[in-house]
């Protein structure tokens, strides 16, 4: 049976701040977490949102509510919470979102995320009382055990490589960078400026309009961008041409030599084709690295990845890791004496058209369901469609892949226009 959950999304609870995303429930998710902790010890990180450093006290009052001790690391990427908490652990953030969103993250025992169903036992601790009695310390220097830890287990030397890094003026701006530096790659800096309202805003993974700018005007070998929590890569090549996740996480596959990978759904079609001629077994799961860390741990696996750019490696992590997976995709181009287009040009891609359509209820209709599964059958070895919610906002996203893009075009605006008229 699904767990019923009202607040917690694709990853954790996020909304805007002020609105869907209130001090109050803030405060109260920082309790119900705290009360159903057996450590009650949780390490608290946040990314650079003006609304961080608030939103972080009221969450850390809430865990003291409920007798446990809530131990503020500061600014910390989302991995580095999961890698470095000795209880659970909790993420101010709200991603790849823009700046006027916030939300929390959540990590159990081990820096495993939770499970749908323990997401629903927070909600309904939500308006449990608390002891009291808890405690809030100060930690020190959890960034940099962090970096120490990532290098160790997932750089190389880097030497004579040319790259641009963005950091999406987010978590990673003063650590990625330097971390890269230190193994010898030659690295430009860039949306390394946070002020608290330039998160994710025309730079980072979801704008990579000046990272393919930066690339195209120097001599580098590559470009990456991290999301605002630092848990997702894009990277670009030479020329500037985008490696999104599902290219990277092909590279990675055959440079690892795994013979299993975990993808989403959203994973394009020219991915399993690549995986399947290399005799590599593909799990597919619901959005989110959660479910593909589930998978994983469930078959004994250890590399999966989406398209937006999450990659997990489960080789001493637990999470997806932009900065881990930075690391294993440079090794790999230093290893392969390869370029980035050159590996990425492996992967031959169906092309994709996705559409975001703004809806005022998530919940998709009968019809809207009947019309992809008659697609999907229509196309099969053809073309293929997937219509979902989005778990953070009032969106439901259409994709639409096939090898004719004029195909793809067409299926895509059918399935958006039936969207917008039934839930727009």
């Amino acid at each position: 049976m699904m767990a019923t959950r009202t607040y917690f999304g694709t990853d954790g609870v996020r909304g805007i701040v002020g609105d869907t995303l209130t001090a109050d429930l803030v405060r109260r998710l920082g309790r119900a977490f705290g009360l159903r902790s057996e450590s009650k010890r949780v390490l608290i990180g946040r990314d650079t949102r003006a609304s961080g450093e608030r939103l972080e006290r009221v969450f850390a009052a809430g865990i003291e509510d409920a007798g446990a001790t809530a131990e503020l690391a500061g600014v910390l990427p989302t991995p580095a919470v999961a890698l470095l908490a000795e209880g659970d652990g909790a993420v101010i953030s709200a991603s790849h979102n823009p700046p006027e969103h916030n939300g929390v993250k959540f990590f159990g025992a081990g820096g495993i995320k939770l499970t749908d169903a323990e997401e629903a036992e927070v909600e309904s601790l939500l308006d449990a009382p608390g002891p009291g009695g808890g405690e809030v310390v100060a930690v020190n220097g959890a960034a940099q055990r962090y970096v120490d830890l990532v290098t160790e287990r997932f750089g190389a030397q880097f030497d004579g490589l040319a790259l641009v890094c963005d950091c999406a003026n987010g978590a990673y701006s003063g650590l990625a960078p330097g971390a890269l530096e230190a193994l010898g790659a030659q690295v430009t800096a860039i949306g390394v400026e946070p002020d608290g309202t330039n998160i994710n805003v025309g730079c980072g993974a979801t704008d990579l309009s000046v990272l393919i700018e930066t690339v195209r005007r120097g001599a580098y070998d590559l470009g990456l961008a991290f999301d605002g929590d630092g848990d997702r890569v894009i990277a670009v090549d030479s020329r500037g041409n985008v490696v999104d996740g599902d290219a990277l996480l092909a590279i990675l596959a055959l440079s690892l030599g795994v013979d299993t990978v975990a993808v989403t759904v959203m994973t394009n079609a020219g991915f399993h084709d690549l995986m399947r001629a290399n005799d590599i077994r593909v799990l597919t799961t619901d959005v989110g690295d959660r479910y593909l860390v589930e998978a994983l741990r469930r078959e004994g696996a250890v590399l999966g990845g989406e398209q937006s750019g999450h990659i997990v490696y489960l080789e001493q992590h637990t999470t997806g890791d932009g900065l881990a997976a930075a690391m294993l995709l440079c090794r790999s181009l230093i290893e392969s004496g390869r370029t980035l287009a050159d590996e990425a040009s492996r992967l031959v891609p169906w092309p994709q058209v996705h559409e975001n359509v703004a809806v005022s209820t998530r919940q998709l209709t009968p019809s809207i369901e009947e019309a992809a599964a008659e697609l999907n059958d229509r196309y099969e070895g053809e073309a293929r469609v997937l219509v979902r919610p989005s778990g953070t906002e009032n969106l439901v996203r259409v994709l639409s892949e096939a090898k004719n893009p004029a195909l793809a075009e067409d299926l895509s605006a059918r399935l958006a226009r039936l969207v917008e008229q039934e839930l727009g």
